[in-house]
Parts: C-alpha cells; structure tokens; sequence
C-alpha cells in the first residue's frame, strides 16, 4: 500500500491539472473511463536536479560571416572575428576556442598581444575589448568605449604596452593596454597636414611604427595622405600626397621603403630619401592597351611586403584584377622577384596574414606561409616551396561544403566503427597537399579521463552524408557518402527539378542509423529512401528499387443526398483500400489528360555499378506521382535491423517494408490505422461510385482482424536483384482529396449560405492542391533558413505552425473550429516558406473537413499489442500530429530461412493513446526503471568470402522488458512525449500511471529519452528556448534553464540530444554548438578543453652590429611611458571614453549551480579582482610618487633660482 500511495504521490505533484481518469488517460478509444489500478511500482530514481547544468561545451566549423584574422608568431596561435561579434582561437588539433562579444557587434579588428596571453579586440560599436587568454574560457578583462569617434584602425607595437586607434575623423588616440585608460597625447588630424590643406585627409586605414625608429609612426589616410609623426617633438617629419585613395601600407624591414596599395589596381613603392614622388608605380595585373592605355583594374584591399635571407623580397596582396575579365574568381597574387604567381580561390578574399619566422619588424622576415580567410573557407600557402601549394587543413571548416539539411548525434558508439569508418574515409582523401606540418600549433591539449566514441552525422543539400569524429570535444571527418550516385543525373530542362523548380533534389531530409549493426538509412526530400549496408569489400551490384504509392485517392464528388439512407456508410469496406485490377503505368508515362502517374521523382540507375568498400546501397524506395500530383514528403523514419523492418509516413499515410525480403508489407492511410479504435469523431464519408466490394458492412466491422491481416500482406515480392517493384493500386488510400489535403469523408468546399453542387461522373475534380501551391519546396537546408519567427504568448500559435510545416516539410492542420475557407487561399511564397494554420484547440473532440494527420514519429520495439497479451511480441509505435499514439503488433517469423521466405504479417491496431499536440517520441523502461534497448543484428559483412565451415547467419541481440525482472512477463513503461506533454504508461494494461504538462504557453521543437549517470531522463528543447529534463518514470521536473531563444528554423531543424548529457545543433549556417546538460560534464569541462596559453620565451632580437647600429639610427631606445604617461601627457577628455571594467570570468559563472564549485569559481574571481584593484592601487602609488618627486624637483630650482636674488629683484 506504501508503494501504491508513491504512485499516487507522484500522479499529482508531477501533473497539475491532469488526473488518472481523464480521458487522455484512460481507454484506448480516449472515453472517459475509470483507469486500470496501476501495479506496484517502486523505482529508485538517482537522479536529482544536483546532476545537471547548461553550458556551452565548444563550437565547431567555419567562422560565419569573417571579419578580421591575426596571429600570435611566438605562440603561434590564430584568431578569426565574425560580423556577430564571435572570436575564434586556433591553435593545434585540439586547441578551439570560441569567445562571444555581449553586444554582438561586428569584431573590425584584432590584436594580439604577442606573447603576452591576450588579445585586443575592435567593434563596430566603437568599443575596444581586452581578452584575457591565459584561462581555458577567454574573458573581457577591460573595454573602453569611445563616445564621439569611429574606430576604424588599430595597431599594437611588438612588446609595447601602448595601442595606437585611428579613428574615422583622422584622429589618432593612444590608449595604455594596462589600465585600459586613453592618454592625453592625442595626434588631431589637422595637425599632421598642412595648414594650406583645404580637404579633410579622411579616416585613418593605416598606424605603423617605423622599423628604423619606434618613437615615428606612420599614418595613412584614406584621401591618400601619408605622415610620418614625430612622436618626440609632436610634428610631422613629412607628408606625401597622392591622387588615389589608400588602402594598406607596408614597410620593407630596414625602415628606408614602404609600399602603398591603392584603389586604381596600383602599386606604389616610397622611399624616406624622397617623398615628392613614388620611386616605383606599377600595375601588377594592368595589361597596356591598344591605344596605349591602361587597363583598368579592381582596389589591391591589402599588400604585404616581406624580405628573405634566401631569395628576393615577397610581394604578396588581394585583388588588383582588371575589369574587363568577367566572371575570374577572386585571387591572391604573390610576387617573388620576377615570378609573379595568381592563386584563384573558391570564394572572396576578407583578409590574409604573411606568417614570419621573427616577430620583430626591423628584421628580416623570411616569411614561410600566408594564412587566406575567405567569406567560406580558411586556407594556408605554403611559400617555401615553388609551387606554393596548400596546407592541409586539420579542423573541420568545410562543414557547409553543400548547406546542413539535417544532423544526427550519437553518444557512446560500439569502439569499433569509428577506427573502421577512418580506414575507408581515408582512401578518398585528396591529395597534391604540402609535406610540411600545419603551421598553427600553439597551444596545449590532452586527451581528457571523461571520453568515449562519438559520431556527428550531417546531411546536406547535395545528397552527401558526412560522419564525424566528436569524440573528446574534437571534430574530424571520417567518411563521406554520396547519395546521388543511386540516381541517374538529371538532365538539364528535363525531369523533375525542371518541373517543380527543385534546386536540390537529392538534399537530404532525415537520416537513421544503427551502429551496432551499421545499417544506415536516408531520407530525400524528393520522397526517396535510400538503405545502405557497410562492407569492407568493393562489389558489383545491381541497386534494387521499391516505388510505393502512398497517396491519397482522387475522386468525383458525390453529395449525401445520393445515399440518405447510409450516411455512414453507402458502399461496404469504404474504410480500407481496395484492389484496382489494373496495371500501372510504366515509368514516365502519363494519364489521358497528360498528368504523370505512377512514376517517381527520380530515375534509379539500372546498370550493373561497381560500389567501393564503405557503405553500399541496398534498396530504394520512392514515393509515386498520383495523377500529376507529386508524393508528399517523408515525415518520420525507423528501421530495426533485428526485424529486417523499415517503416516511414508521411500526411497521407504509413508504410512498412521488409528490406530483406524487397517487399511493401504495409501501405495504409492515417484514418485507416484506427479501425475500430478511432478516439475522433469523424465527419462522415461520401459514397463512392462504381467500385468493386467483396466484404460487407457487417464483415468490415465483427472481423476486423482479417480484414487487416489481409491487407497487411505482402503485395510484391523479389527473387533477384535489378527489378523494379511497383506497388499495385490495391494498397491506395481511401481519403477524398480537397485542396491537397486528406480529408474527412464528406470534406467539400463550400461557403456559408451556398448549397452543394451535385457533379455527375464526368464532372470536374477538385483540384488538390490549392492555386499557386508548389508540390515541394526548395530543399530546407538548415543552414539558409533565417526566418523569423514570434515565440511570444500571443502569436505562438501561428509560429508554431509555420515551425512545424518547415520542420516536417508538409502542411499540417489542426482541428480549429473557427477555420475559414480563407485560410487555404495560398500564394506561392507563402506556401513555398512561410504558410501558416491555426493552432489546434486542445478541447475539440471531432476533426475539421480540411484534417491533414501526419504521421509524426515511428519507433520499433518489444511490446504488447493488447492488454491479454502475456508476452512482448515486435510492435511498431506510431505517433501522429494530432496527437495519437498507436501502437501496431508484428508477426516476424523466427528461423532464419522461414524470414527470408515466409511474409510478416501486421496484426490489427492495438493501444491508442491521446496526449496534447503532435507526438515526438517513444522510449520504454522496465519495471525497475532501466532503459530498454531495440534490439538489432550484429553486423555481418555480406561480401565477404564464403567461409565453409562458418556458415554466414543472422546474429539477432534482444532486449526484452522481462530480461531483467524475476518474474516473466510483468510488463514495462511506455514513455509518449508530445509537443506538450508526457506520460507514462504501464504496459500491457495501458494505464497512465503519470502525466506532466510540459508547456502552456510554447511547444516542444525535441525530446529524447536520454541515458546520464547511469540513469534516464526525459530532456526536451522548447520554441520558447528552454531545455528541460524531465526524471523517469515520475516525470519531476530536474531542470528548466532558459538558454536559446528561437529565431529560425536552423535551430529547430538541427537540434538533437543524445546520451551522457550532451546536445548539439546548428548554431550558423557554417557552425556546430555542442552544449552540455550534465553537472558532471561541466565540472570536467576545464581539463577536456585545450590550453591556449602556453610559457614560451620571447626570441631574442638579431645583433645588428655596431656599424649598423651606429648609422641606421635607433641610437637609444624610446621610452613611450616618458611621453604618453599621465605625468606628461595629462588625463583625456572624459567625455571622448568610457573605460568599462570586465567581467573577468563572471560569464562561465553565469550557468554554474551553487556548490563547492561554483563557490570556488567566485573565490577565484574575487581574487582576481582584489589582484586587479592592489595593482590599481600600486600604480596609482607610483603616479603619486612620481608626480612628488616632480613637485619637489621643480620646488628645489625654484628655490635655487630665488636663492641669491633680493627682494627688489622679485
């Protein structure tokens, strides 16, 4: 009885407002019965809301949208800003670090402080940001906000401690990196020109300090003004006009020459001897004219000019190309003496970096490689080979070679694939690489305790499939397969891309995938399946093909009138598909009145093709075109290699295929699963004219079994490979088609006030797609989706269903009672991105005409099909949008040789459940509360050789409900999650033993039944951005943090969950974010993440030799305290600045659990800042002391001056 009363105990704490014998928890039909006693139950559950926090682990991928690059040459270390104020650190394989302005505007530029373990950062927001990098988690230690000034540019001297800031007036600010404070010395432009300049010089784009003496620095204005400062005698040495403007500046080493890049195509080379002209003009890419002129050519946007010991000088900038060359791709040009060398790159130039062996500017260079950040991709040249070829780039930026459709996360995978997937991905790799070691690798990692094998899968808009290696918060690809080489290349204006519009036809929709048994399945938005088996054996097959009608039926109209004595039923067995004697048509044919029938949207090849060892294509199966209506996309997939099944839906229906056998065993529409357990109440159905019927009304309904097991045989078989099977008509669907959508039985269009029209037999159809509606769209890739859309309370509703269309690719209606004709009135933008539907009333008990119920979810697994069953027999789950889980029995013979030949049959539908919104996910515990595993097939390799005295059979692995209980048969726990709310049921009674309203005012986007810390739990992902995690089987809720909110489709498309707390999704459209919702994980997250900082002694500087010393100047060292220190200098203007102080690590404290870790993190804080402020308060000494001594200086030569003088001489 105590156990019992837990039961009851957590029934009420865990579902406010639902009760044992509400209608979504009782019979199977959803009446309102009084629900089964639950058995006693007692699971201990461990886990506790302790056991979990949200952080972000790291970001993989290319940089979206860059901006700016610089890199560290002692610590070799690289840095890339974005236009959404994102960082990333590059260091080793390994070292990734990802740093996030708050205010997310635009990084400009970026500096480091060379060997110092930090970086400065430039927005567009006019903020200067100091990143501490000498911790595994980067933070803002100061920030400095300009007020009245644009920045524009930034230059940091090597081991200088003073930051030069152009600005967009042409001013230049000198701010102390120290205290991040602005000087008072400040160069105002009007004074680096000449008083007789009647133009305003315009924003500085260039700050450099001479190589020959630091204490000149070198300013460049955009107009095409240079001025060399004085920085001593605050004055200009001189000033160079030039007619073009300016936009990089670069000096030769021994500080005697520089070189200017302009906006004409041109190069122009100065030397200090003489400023009136350029010593040297040239047109790199500017061919001379006929007439005699020259070509005109684009801006060079940077030049680099570095020496060598070995060789001549290197010239090295972008762009420069003439115009009148349409069409050339952006390049970079390298110049080594005479040699004049064009790299085309795939995508425009953003910004490059010559990496040097010596991070001195007065010495020589010897430049080995240059780094070249594209808008998509990052490369690096290696220039110390003729050839200049590339490095072979070691972090995973080519994620967005074709845009992300789809990913898949997969946690603690068998040991064995991922060394596997290596070897094979390993043969394709491209070659023609540098020989020489990628020249970014600074930084420390290790392998971390906390690891085991992790596999991201992504699918893209091209068909491709790439696996990843994630284990240990690293990213490498294993092994890329292409699905379009299934299909025939479609020719161009033909087919149909041509037809619809279809950009990519083979993108990738959904993908599923067993490791155990390394069966991998595809979903294409074209309505295709493709199955794949792995063999390490390459081999000449013939690719079997399956075309499955799963459609709708189109019929005349027929009004009740006509049968006003059946309303129900007018023609007996109208509720399950009937058998057409006819045969279809043959691929590409067409109907009398020319509309494609029966054929799919893509050509399978049909040749003999020879498959290389990795993952070989088994079957194909493709949805057919239905009287000139093409197949509506695939909504759900799941295959289970332990029972040879695949089974998909879409919004008209449900398929099962057997993939050993190459058979359809199951084509059914939605309405059609119910049987006799439908929980709604439909409209009635139209009669139908002219069909053949069998069966009576009263057979229909007392034998319902065998109506149903006839219809779930077999309706093709296969002997051999390379034939075609078509799934006859007798397996369509018996829905009434309006506007496209499957329908009540009596749906007709019809305003308010009008009466039907009766049609006769060769009256019109009703067209089934609504005017201007496209059959498919543009294939959704994940990464270019940027709609957005409300999460508000009030408009949730139609976001939600804009979301879901998108997610799901169809259209999906809900039973509103207050829909109007005007919602279907569609035009072909909105239908094609952004259609939107009412949202369903959760207290409507019958459909409206328009319902389109798609099949939302599928999930095999042992179960019992009805409430007398005594043993868990295979059963098929399936969840629908509006909210209905039903749960479907299998008959799958055991032999081997009786599966291979005898059919499985499917059993007539048993347990229906009801929960609030579209069903998302299955999972089942046993009684003691651990997670049943589907069972699978051990993998076997099926082109290996023969092997006589081992015969090759099939080695099937279990997971019962009663393996780990004493008793046999007592039952397991169904786990239904919705787009609102989870229950928990107790099988074979079906009794709802706990129910818990997820959300009210948002809906859930993901839910998995996840394994963390040798327990489950129930983790879901909200629009609204909350990630919860829900404790099983009681549903208490563990964790609610509001982490992400919802602003596009990327998102929702690509966020999954997967064991031992982990999640991902597309964070960009070139980016994976990992996060993390374990407390454990988090703790450990410092020692798995890479060091960024590692102590290195700063080279020293080359001895220049007394004569050189002697006669190239730099005599004595400047002392940059002594003229921009507040003693000399004084204070700047308050008002041009803000300093801000930084968080200093708060922000990895802002998720942290109270505990002893996060006290321990704001102890460590605390001492930073108390650190901070006695330094403060040091320095503030040493100002105080040194302006004492002044003042007592100048009192003593007062005092001397004023000695020997009289009074009178005052």
């Amino acid at each position: 009885m105590k156990k019992f009363r837990k039961v009851l105990d957590g029934l009420t704490t865990s579902s406010p407002g639902g009760t044992m014998g509400s209608p979504s928890c009782g019979s199977a039909a959803g009446t309102p019965t009084a629900a089964p006693t639950p058995k006693e139950i007692d699971v201990q559950e461990t886990l506790v809301s302790e056991n979990f926090q949200l952080c972000k682990t790291v970001r993989h991928g290319f940089p979206y949208q860059p901006t700016s690059l610089a890199f560290d040459p002692v610590q070799k270390i690289l840095a890339i800003g974005s236009r959404s104020g994102g960082v990333r650190i590059l260091g080793r394989p390994g070292v990734d670090c990802y740093c996030q302005h708050e205010s997310g505007a635009a990084v400009l530029q970026l500096q480091f402080l060379i060997n110092e373990g930090a970086l400065v950062t430039a927005c567009a927001d006019d903020t200067l940001h100091l990143w501490n990098l000498r911790q595994r988690r980067p933070a803002v230690l100061h920030s400095l906000k300009f007020n009245r000034e644009r920045i524009t540019f930034c230059h940091l001297p090597f081991q200088s401690k003073w930051l030069y800031v152009g600005t967009e007036r042409g001013n230049t600010h000198i701010v102390n990196i120290e205290s991040f404070i602005l000087s008072g010395y400040v160069i105002m432009w009007n004074k680096a020109i000449e008083l007789s300049t009647k133009t305003h010089p315009g924003p500085v784009v260039h700050l450099s300090d001479s190589p020959k003496d630091e204490g000149k620095l070198l300013i460049g204005f955009e107009g095409g003004t240079i001025v060399q400062w004085d920085l001593r005698a605050k004055k200009a040495d001189f000033r160079i006009y030039y007619d073009e403007a300016i936009h990089s500046v670069s000096w030769h080493h021994e500080g005697k020459q520089f070189m200017c890049s302009h906006s004409d195509g041109s190069l122009t080379l100065w030397t200090l001897r003489n400023t009136t002209k350029p010593f040297q003009v040239t047109f790199p890419h500017g061919k001379i004219q006929k007439d005699g002129r020259k070509e005109s050519c684009k801006p060079i946007l940077k030049v680099e000019y570095k020496t060598s010991r070995s060789s001549e000088p290197f010239v090295i900038f972008s762009g420069g190309l003439s115009y009148d060359k349409a069409g050339r791709r952006p390049a970079l040009t390298i110049m080594h003496g005479k040699a004049i060398t064009v790299l085309e790159m795939d995508y425009p130039i953003v910004e490059f970096m010559v990496l040097c062996e010596t991070p001195y500017n007065n010495e020589v260079q010897d430049p080995y490689a240059v780094v070249v950040l594209l808008e998509k991709d990052l490369i690096v040249v290696d220039l110390t080979q003729s050839n200049f070829p590339v490095f072979e780039n070691p972090y995973p930026m080519d994620i967005h070679e074709s845009p992300v459709t789809c990913t898949a996360y997969f946690a603690d995978c068998p040991p064995d694939i991922i060394p596997i997937l290596y070897s094979i991905g390993a043969k394709n790799k491209k070659t023609g690489y540098s020989h020489k070691e990628w020249p970014i690798g600074g930084g420390t990692w290790t392998l971390g305790s906390h690891t085991y094998p992790e596999i991201i899968i992504t699918g893209h808009a091209d068909g491709s499939i790439k696996f990843w290696d994630a284990s240990a918060f690293t990213l490498q690809m294993l092994y890329k397969l292409k699905t379009s080489k299934v299909f025939e290349k479609p020719k161009p204006g033909e087919g149909r891309a041509a037809e619809l519009g279809e950009e990519d036809p083979f993108a990738v929709q959904m993908v599923s995938w067993c490791p155990h048994s390394r069966i991998f399945c595809v979903v294409g938005i074209s309505a295709h399946i493709i199955l794949y088996r792995f063999s390490k054996y390459d081999a000449n097959t013939q690719i079997v093909s399956l075309e499955v009608r799963l459609q709708c039926e189109p019929e005349d109209i027929i009004t009740p009138s006509e049968n006003e004595n059946n309303p129900c039923f007018s023609e007996p067995g109208s509720h399950s598909p009937q058998p057409h004697h006819q045969h279809p048509l043959s691929p590409g044919s067409r109907t009398p009145d020319g509309a494609k029938d029966s054929i799919p949207c893509l050509k399978v090849k049909d040749k003999m093709v020879r498959v290389p060892p990795g993952y070989q294509s088994d079957l194909v199966i493709q949805l057919l075109w239905v009287d000139g209506e093409p197949p509506q996309q695939i909504t759900s997939l799941d295959l289970n290699s332990a029972y040879g099944l695949l089974a998909f839906g879409n919004c008209n229906g449900l398929a099962v295929v057997d993939y050993l056998q190459k058979t359809v065993i199951l084509c059914i529409s939605t309405l059609d699963l119910y049987g006799a357990t439908d929980p709604y109440q439909r409209l009635t159905r139209s009669p139908r004219r002219n069909r053949q019927s069998t069966s009576g009304l009263t057979e229909l309904t007392d034998n319902q079994q065998s109506i149903d097991m006839e219809r779930s045989k077999s309706p093709t078989s296969v002997k051999g490979p390379g034939r075609k099977l078509s799934l006859p008509t007798d397996l369509k669907t018996d829905l009434d088609h309006v506007n496209g959508h499957c329908t009540s039985p009596t749906s007709q269009p019809c305003s308010a006030g009008k009466p039907r029209i009766p049609m006769g037999p060769e009256g019109p159809r009703l067209t089934r797609r609504g005017p201007g509606r496209p059959p498919f769209r543009k294939a959704q890739s994940a990464a270019c989706m940027e709609i957005s859309l409300p999460v508000s309370h009030t408009e949730g509703h139609a976001s939600r269903r804009a979301m879901l269309q998108q997610l799901h690719g169809v259209t999906m209606y809900s039973h509103d009672e207050h829909h109007t004709t005007a919602a279907y009135c569609w035009n072909e933008r909105e239908s094609r991105e952004n259609s939107f539907s009412r949202s369903r009333s959760s207290s409507v008990s019958s459909i409206d005409r328009d319902t389109k119920e798609a099949i939302t979810t599928l999930q095999f697994g042992e179960s019992y099909g009805r409430k007398s069953d005594a043993l868990p027999t295979p059963c098929l789950w399936v969840g629908t949008s509006l909210g209905v889980g039903i749960l479907i029995p299998l008959s799958i013979p055991t032999d081997q040789e009786e599966r291979m030949e005898d059919p499985v049959t499917v059993g007539p539908s048993g347990a229906v459940q009801m929960l609030k919104g579209s069903v998302l996910r299955f999972g089942f515990l046993d009684c003691n509360g651990a997670l049943i595993q589907s069972p699978y097939e051990v993998w076997r390799d099926l082109n290996a050789p023969e092997d006589p005295d081992r015969p090759r059979r099939r080695k099937l692995v279990h997971f019962s409900p009663s393996s780990s209980q004493d008793a046999f048969g007592e039952g397991h726990l169904a786990i239904v999650c919705s787009e609102r709310q989870a229950k928990v049921f107790l099988m074979p009674s079906q009794s709802c033993l706990f129910v818990h309203n997820i959300t009210e005012s948002s809906f859930v986007l993901r839910a998995d039944v996840v394994s963390l810390c040798n327990s489950v739990c129930l983790a879901c992902f909200c629009a609204n951005g909350h990630v919860m995690t829900l404790s099983l089987p009681s549903l208490r809720p563990l964790m609610d943090v509001n982490y992400l909110p919802l602003t596009d489709m990327r998102i929702a498309r690509t966020f999954c969950f997967t064991n031992e707390g982990q999640a991902l999704y597309l964070s960009s459209p070139t980016e994976i974010q990992r996060i993390t919702y374990s407390q454990e994980m988090c703790d450990n997250l410092q020692e798995m993440l890479g060091e960024l900082f590692t102590p290195i002694e700063t080279p020293e500087a080359q001895n220049r030799g007394f004569l050189k010393g002697f006669f190239g100047g730099n005599a004595h060292t400047f002392d940059r305290e002594e003229l921009f220190g507040e003693a000399a200098a004084g204070k700047a203007s308050r008002s041009l600045a803000q300093h801000i102080p930084g968080q200093g690590g708060v922000e990895g404290m802002k998720v942290a659990a109270s505990g002893a870790v996060g006290e321990l993190a704001r102890a460590r804080i605390a001492l930073d800042e108390r650190g901070q402020r006695l330094g403060e308060l040091e320095e503030r000494t040493a100002l105080m002391m040194t302006s004492a001594e002044t003042f007592s200086k100048h009192a003593h030569e007062l005092m001397l001056k004023c000695k020997d003088k009289k009074w009178y001489q005052f």
